[in-house]
């Protein structure tokens, strides 16, 4: 790359990023000015203005503000005091973010419950952040009831909607209160540094974990990403993403909220319902996460996708191999990729549509954001360090643990770290003495390389990138080269054990389109993969265990393995003496297990 690709490079890096800091920096100055205040400004300059529409409601500014007033009454009236906590356990719709913002400005703290959890994990949930009060759709009545026995007392549960064992409805509660202003001095007073949301990780290598997400977070999440998305008074956010997380719940909501916009908010993701969404309501951005455009790539020709007025969409997770097609065949001008973690204080932006990266800092620049890779042992799980016990940087296209700097200093609150509401996992993702004795760094968790020109590209979570044959394999990279196979409609890559074995053995699991043969598989993978990196073990499934914000769930294929007992699951070996793929029975297991047969 030349001087003038830098200079544009350079050119998109200031303009976005600078752009974001002229609203969030003086934000940041104003310490008792919450994104609660704000909301009584926008209800006041928008009034009537549609803010946030679904198929079943819509609210105003005014609505909206006016609804959320009823709701910290009622907070108010039953005890809920500055840091008290109140579970929320609803669907998407409008009135989800009125509930959480009324309770949020009578100084509680809202605790945004997963709604595909059930029994002891959404017990788990309710029960690590000890909430006074708990609010549960009606729809989903059950998934509470089923976690109800696991749940520790104390906690007062309230029914939205249709009454059940004879709960008190919140929703007609909160009528009796009216929806006019609260006088600054009928409610606690607030600053940034004051917790507004708990937000759970997704929880795909454990129980969730439950992130302090404080008022300027949030407040400046919206702000900066505003400008992001380029959002103004006359654009339309599609929210299709599940709003008890921080893309769908802050980010794309907020986004909108702060430019004086409105948000379509759908119920959850539908890849044959997008496009008549996102055209019939007028629809100009919208918020992905993790593989929805994949399905949406996946997903039959339909009949409304040129027709759409989206020009910009915001996220993360899209992957290397899907960025141009999606963008070619859906017309989308500019995707602005983004990384960070809900808990962490790294955030990336990739602002000029560099296909794979999930952003970009300027060599210049570092000083100013402190973010990094420090190598990393894979083997180990732990970062490297050097003879005098500190962490060695990453060289340019070397892959390492992703850490941001943790500065305590009230003038750069973006590089806080607040943790969990659990200290001990707070404690985990902190790493110390990295670069010189006494600082800390925010662990990410993640692999990511850095180029020369300052570009980072996601490689792996950590724990999903194995060795063998002495070489480290990325499942990620391995997954985006067998996705390409015609006929492979989703894939996850993982590692498993084998008796006798050194490292893990790379094994593959693939839902399988029309068309897919194995032999046609076994010629992709030799002629894409390296040696080390193909996977040895084939199986095909119906379908692949996802969160809802379609993060793949591994631990139960890794721990099944390739043994047939423990599926119905087809699974094969690539047998190197056979030269083609195998089907495994107990016969073939038990040879492959016990070091009969080399691998």
């Amino acid at each position: 790359m030349g001087f003038i690709d830098n200079l544009r490079s350079d050119w998109f890096f200031v303009r976005g990023v600078f752009g974001a800091l002229r609203v969030v920096t003086p934000m940041a100055r104003k310490r008792t000015r919450t994104f609660s205040d704000a909301a009584e400004d926008l209800a006041r300059k928008y009034g009537d203005r549609p803010a946030l529409i679904s198929e079943h409601e819509a609210l105003t500014y005014a609505e909206y503000d006016g609804r959320a007033n009823r709701y910290a009454r009622w907070a108010m009236a039953h005890g809920v005091e500055k840091g008290d906590v109140v579970c929320l356990l609803m669907a998407n719709r409008p009135e989800y973010a009125a509930i959480w913002l009324g309770i949020v400005r009578a100084g509680g703290v809202v605790a945004l419950l997963n709604t595909n959890l059930r029994g002891a994990a959404l017990a788990h949930c309710v029960n690590i952040v000890r909430p006074r009060h708990v609010i549960v759709a009606s729809d989903l009545a059950a998934s509470y009831d089923s976690a109800e026995p696991h749940i520790a007392p104390g906690a007062m549960v309230w029914r939205h909607g249709a009454p059940s064992r004879n709960l008190k409805r919140i929703d007609e509660s909160v009528m009796a209160f009216g929806d006019e202003p609260i006088p600054k001095s009928g409610r606690p007073a607030l600053t940034l540094d004051d917790p507004c949301l708990y937000i759970y990780t997704s929880g795909t290598t454990g129980l969730p974990k439950a992130a302090h997400i404080n008022h300027y977070r949030v407040y400046a999440a919206m702000l900066a990403f505003s400008r992001v998305m380029e959002a103004g008074e006359n654009d339309r956010i599609y929210n299709c993403l599940p709003m008890y997380h921080t893309s769908g719940g802050v980010l794309a909501i907020g986004s909108a909220l702060v430019a004086g916009g409105s948000v379509y908010i759908r119920e959850k993701f539908s890849a044959s319902a997008f496009w008549d969404d996102v055209v019939d309501n007028g629809c100009t951005r919208f918020q992905y996460i993790g593989e929805l455009c994949r399905y949406l790539l996946n997903a039959p020709p339909h009949p409304k996708e040129h027709l759409h007025a989206i020009r910009i969409c915001c996220g993360n997770g899209l992957r290397p191999d899907i960025w141009q097609p999606f963008k070619e065949r859906f017309g989308i001008t500019h995707i602005r990729e983004f990384y960070a973690a809900t808990e962490g204080n790294a955030i990336l932006f990739n602002f000029d549509d560099t296909p794979g990266a999930v952003g970009r800092i300027p060599r210049w620049a570092r000083t100013i954001f402190p973010v990094t890779n420090i190598r990393f042992d894979i083997e180990r799980e732990s970062p490297v360090r050097g003879d005098d016990g500190l962490c060695i940087e990453c060289d340019v296209g070397e892959v390492g643990e992703l850490v941001s700097q943790i500065v305590i200093n009230p003038l750069k609150p973006g590089q806080r770290f607040d943790g969990y509401a659990d200290k001990v996992e707070t404690e985990k993702k902190i790493l110390r003495d990295v670069f010189v004795a006494g600082d800390m760094w925010f662990r990410s968790g993640d692999l990511v390389r850095r180029d020369d020109r300052g570009y980072f590209y996601f490689i792996d979570r950590i724990g999903d990138t194995f060795r063998w044959k002495g070489e480290n394999v990325s499942t990620s990279e391995v997954a985006e080269a067998l996705g390409a196979c015609p006929g492979v409609a989703e894939v996850t890559v993982y590692g498993i054990a084998i008796a006798g074995a050194d490292g893990r053995a790379g094994m593959a699991t693939i839902v399988p389109a029309e068309g897919l043969d194995l032999a046609t598989l076994r010629s992709h993978m030799h002629a894409g993969l390296s040696h080390h990196a193909r996977p040895l073990f084939v199986r095909f499934s119906a379908e692949l265990d996802a969160t809802s914000t379609f993060k793949q769930r591994k631990l139960d294929l890794v721990r099944q393995g390739c043994d047939p007992s423990t599926t119905t699951d087809p699974i094969f070996f690539d047998d190197p003496a056979a030269g083609r793929f195998v089907r495994i029975d107990a016969v073939l297991f038990a040879r492959l297990n016990s070091g009969a047969i080399r691998l």
